[in-house]
């Protein structure tokens, strides 16, 4: 239950992250999590997903079919959407975050920004993006998919978001801290109205 002086403070912003595979958006938002470790306005979302907590990527919680549908079924997930053969739920907890006036930051996908606009009143979507031979050498190196599947993969793939969404596009092709600096910025911003209430 929110205490009265949280219900009174302004409401927070939702800011996902999206982009392609192998585009680098958990190196950002790692990037950027450990700029923001001991700002109090900002959270970083640990996303529910069902895959093994020892294949490497992105913290997450980790869930097997049945308990991420029980999940799903009991209204645990504020946006829950599947990818790539996985499932992946954002906790209904940030709505409540969000209603304290709390930024949060989470990694999502462009295939689910309906679904989070739906969830999200005030919504920034940051879309990282690379030049497409730059993702097909880090997607090659992952050694989880072939050559020819990422190569097909990237030619029918579109880099850019599609909808009415207020979008900002960080280009990851070049040296990581430039693209981390460029989320930080962006972070810094979106906290800007909730430091001057």
């Amino acid at each position: 239950m929110l205490d009265e002086a949280a219900s009174s403070r302004p409401a927070g912003r939702m800011i996902v992250v999206v982009g392609p595979s192998g585009v680098g958006k958990d190196t950002l938002i790692q990037c950027a999590a450990e700029h923001f470790k001991d700002h109090d306005g900002l959270r970083f979302v640990r996303r529910a997903i069902t895959r093994s907590a020892s294949a490497g990527g992105e913290d997450h919680e980790s869930l097997s079919e049945a308990e991420f549908e029980a999940r799903e079924r009991d209204g645990g997930f504020a946006v829950s959407w599947a990818a790539h053969g996985l499932r992946y739920g954002i906790p209904r907890h940030t709505l409540d975050q969000l209603r304290a006036g709390l930024c949060l930051v989470a990694n999502g996908s462009r295939s689910a920004l309906p679904l989070f606009r739906q969830a999200y009143a005030d919504l920034l979507v940051v879309n990282v993006t690379a030049r497409p031979e730059i993702l097909a050498e880090r997607l090659v190196a992952r050694g989880r998919e072939s050559r020819e599947d990422i190569m097909a993969r990237l030619q029918r793939g579109s880099l850019t978001v599609r909808g009415d969404y207020h979008v900002e596009t960080i280009d990851n092709s070049g040296a990581v801290k430039l693209a981390a600096d460029r989320l930080i910025l962006l972070l810094k911003d979106a906290l800007t109205p909730s430091i001057s209430e």
